[in-house]
């Protein structure tokens, strides 16, 4: 009995402390919504943190939580601004069949962990956002999905990768027959898919989320293959 006591007042005491730390994220993104300018820009992490009196780490939480609600734009990496390589060489030097490729190399990867990582806010938001609202921009909200997806996943730096991958992938430029409208039947499959991650994930199946995405992201190819294909033709 007295094990199961401890056990019981730990489990309470985490649970606590996951509430606790939940109830403590809202002022600060409260803070960050104030501190970033309405054209999108805001000071640097140093800077911001300095000035939000919280560390770097916490800080970098909060804007990936702010970047996956689309309140940001993810920050420009300087090598993407200084290098040679910025974003517009970039998008000068691939295609959308690379994209979708580097989509399928990263996101199932993600989704596993976000599986594993994922808060029961990260899920409750991942889960709202696996169907598409009647209102939504139908772009706007797959993008969303998925950012919530790498966001979920914990890992900043992929994050970041899969923010600037995306941002290349939906240049005007590269977008793949964007005057044609989407096929009513496509969108509520495209929204089963990302049920089927998100439900994964509410699971914590690592396994089935990482197969779902995998799936998924041979359909959006498949898609992209098919829509090259007449220009391919005509060439």
């Amino acid at each position: 009995m007295r094990t199961l006591s401890t056990g019981k007042a730990i489990s309470d005491h985490g649970r606590s402390l996951v509430d606790n730390r939940r109830d403590a994220v809202d002022p600060l993104l409260e803070a960050l919504r104030a501190a970033i300018g309405r054209d999108g820009r805001r000071d640097p992490e140093r800077v911001l943190a300095q000035r939000l009196g919280v560390t770097r780490h916490r800080l970098r939480r909060a804007l990936m939580t702010l970047q996956a609600q689309g309140e940001i734009a993810p920050a420009v990496p300087r090598r993407a601004v200084a290098g040679s390589r910025d974003g517009e060489a970039l998008i000068r030097a691939t295609n959308p069949v690379e994209v979708i490729e580097l989509r399928l190399a990263l996101e199932p990867v993600l989704a596993r962990l976000a599986a594993l990582r994922a808060t029961p806010f990260d899920i409750a938001r991942i889960e709202r956002a696996a169907t598409t609202p009647a209102a939504m921009d139908i772009g706007a909200a797959d993008l969303a999905f998925h950012r919530l997806v790498a966001g979920a996943s914990g890992n900043a730096l992929a994050a970041e990768l899969y923010a600037l991958l995306r941002r290349v992938g939906t240049d005007a430029r590269l977008r793949v027959m964007p005057d044609r409208p989407t096929c009513p039947n496509r969108l509520r499959q495209r929204d089963a898919e990302h049920r089927a991650i998100a439900e994964a994930i509410a699971a914590r199946d690592a396994e089935a989320a990482e197969r779902a995405m995998r799936q998924h992201l041979d359909a959006v190819q498949q898609q992209i293959l098919g829509r090259l294909a007449p220009r391919l033709g005509a060439a």
